[in-house]
């Protein structure tokens, strides 16, 4: 991938350990399931942030973890990925952790995670690490921001930053509300169909097009809204464009929507314009379906490339 100059961006949100299990048969309630499970980092910030940094663009990750092996575990791992790191300590808790359930099919049966590192965090506790960075860069940076972030951490956050460029990813139907108050402070928002319904308090069946015309009016400039493996709706300053994802042997749904997320965002980073940052999104997501993890193995700008050659995206 071609760069005039290294594009500094940061991540700043959820970092988690994450255990995923891949099930030999439907998930079943009450007793033990045959499945295989493996361990990775999570987080909608550190997926963004591994996938992005894998793509080609230097990325910085802010995060709260536990004084546990858990973070020196995560530590060393996104270190040697080449991430840039700031984990802010927080004694007495436990680094945040996450557990999926995926049925044969790839579907998610089942979630939960404790993030309470995080969520029970004082509003101020990443003002010192943006203060240090927008000291030491005296570039121009790019920020993302996700909802796994209290409403009074994102209102700290985004005044730290200070007017700067900011991505943001909903995250969930019940984190997605914590945005309402900086929608016009956002560069661009990611979320799907649930997520903008909960954000904008309409029912959740209203139909897509709908729902973007009144994140239009309620003041984004520029959004992602998707669909699962429907189409979805790209907006950029008031144009509106509809498009399917590729097709994908499924593996699982992990992590899928912070890889489009992420693959956007690198894109755009290197200049290639909103919505043909978005099919690279849509090529990463379909990438990540076919993995085993919230992470693709062997994610590179090559083979998005790949998929843009094909006319795959």
């Amino acid at each position: 991938m071609q760069t005039a100059a290294p594009t500094r961006f940061v991540s700043i949100g959820a970092v988690h350990s994450d255990t995923v299990a891949h099930a030999e048969e439907r998930i079943r309630r009450e007793t033990s399931t045959p499945a295989r499970l493996s361990a990775s980092p999570g987080g909608v910030a550190t997926n963004i942030a591994r996938a992005v940094n894998a793509l080609g663009i230097p990325a910085h990750l802010i995060g709260a973890v536990g004084k546990d092996a858990a973070a020196t575990t995560l530590r060393e791992q996104l270190t040697r990925e080449g991430l840039n790191l700031t984990f802010v300590p927080r004694p007495g808790h436990v680094t945040g952790q996450y557990l999926a359930l995926h049925d044969p099919d790839g579907s998610l049966a089942a979630a939960c995670v404790d993030d309470r590192v995080l969520s029970e965090a004082p509003p101020d506790v990443f003002d010192h690490a943006i203060s240090e960075l927008r000291q030491v860069h005296d570039t121009k940076l790019h920020w993302f921001v996700d909802t796994n972030l209290p409403e009074a951490t994102l209102a700290r956050v985004i005044a730290a930053i200070g007017g700067g460029v900011i991505y943001a990813n909903a995250v969930s139907d019940a984190k997605a509300p914590r945005l309402r108050p900086f929608l016009a402070d956002l560069a661009c928002v990611s979320l799907n169909r649930g997520e903008a319904a909960a954000l904008l308090e309409m029912p959740v069946h209203t139909p897509p097009e709908d729902l973007a015309a009144a994140l239009r009016l309620a003041g984004l400039k520029q959004f992602i809204l998707t669909g699962g493996s429907s189409d979805l709706l790209a907006c950029s300053d008031g144009h509106t464009e509809r498009m399917s994802p590729p097709p994908s042997d499924v593996v699982n749904v992990t992590g899928a929507g912070d890889a489009l997320s992420a693959g956007f965002l690198a894109a755009l980073l290197q200049g290639l314009g909103f919505f043909k940052s978005v099919r690279f999104g849509l090529a990463a997501a379909s990438l990540t379906l076919e993995s085993t993890g919230a992470f693709a193995d062997g994610l590179s700008w090559d083979k998005l490339e790949k998929f843009a050659r094909t006319d795959k995206i």
